[in-house]
């Protein structure tokens, strides 16, 4: 096995962008907020509603419980938050560095009638051990956005490793989609981290 931070492609294989930024976030969930107040349009969903499909689908054949605890990493609009809920999950948190994107979040999940869902604005890298126990992880696109910010070290990559290991169950499941990593990568990335490979789903665009 490969040590991902001995790959020269597992770091190269794209230049950073500004979406990598929290300040770039910050400023589209704000003008996403603000159109929601206007007109009631929770804003783009991310890789598109088949990629939620596509997690649920997983999630029904791998037979997470209902009670089960689920984290959405980077919630965003909190629009899988919606639609977990909707198909009967229970115990729902979704965490955002952004303010907006959490205000949005909790807007859009009220709009709903679904304020028992929590939302917190949790930085996933700098979190002090405050996420733990979860029985699955999901995440789309943020760990997309960490590899892509400018300021961003292999050792931010490596951290997100271990908090998501730290905030996962011993039996947990991890789901992931990427834009940017490849499966390989993904593999390479997480499994030394992780040691479950067939707890995981992985997607790619």
């Amino acid at each position: 096995m490969s040590d991902p931070e001995d790959d020269s492609s597992s770091d190269t294989d794209f230049e950073p962008s500004t979406l990598g930024t929290k300040e770039y976030w910050e400023d589209a969930y704000q003008k996403e907020l603000e159109t929601f107040a206007d007109i009631g349009d929770v804003g783009e969903i991310w890789f598109g509603e088949e990629s939620m499909s596509r997690v649920l689908r997983w999630m029904d054949r791998a037979k997470v419980p209902a009670e089960a605890a689920i984290l959405d990493i980077g919630t965003g609009n909190g629009a899988f938050l919606v639609e977990l809920a909707k198909h009967g999950r229970r115990n729902l948190t979704g965490i955002d560095y952004s303010v907006a994107s959490v205000e949005l979040a909790r807007n859009v999940l009220r709009a709903e009638d679904l304020a028992d869902v929590t939302v917190k604005e949790v930085d996933f890298l700098n979190c002090h051990g405050e996420l733990k126990g979860f029985d699955v992880c999901i995440d789309k696109g943020t760990f997309d956005a960490i590899s892509l910010n400018p300021n961003s070290s292999k050792e931010d990559k490596k951290l997100y490793v271990q908090v998501l290991k730290d905030a996962l169950k011993d039996k947990g499941f991890f789901a992931i989609t990427s834009c940017n990593w490849t499966k390989e990568q993904l593999l390479d990335r997480f499994r030394e981290g992780l040691r479950k490979p067939s707890r995981w789903r992985m997607d790619g665009f």
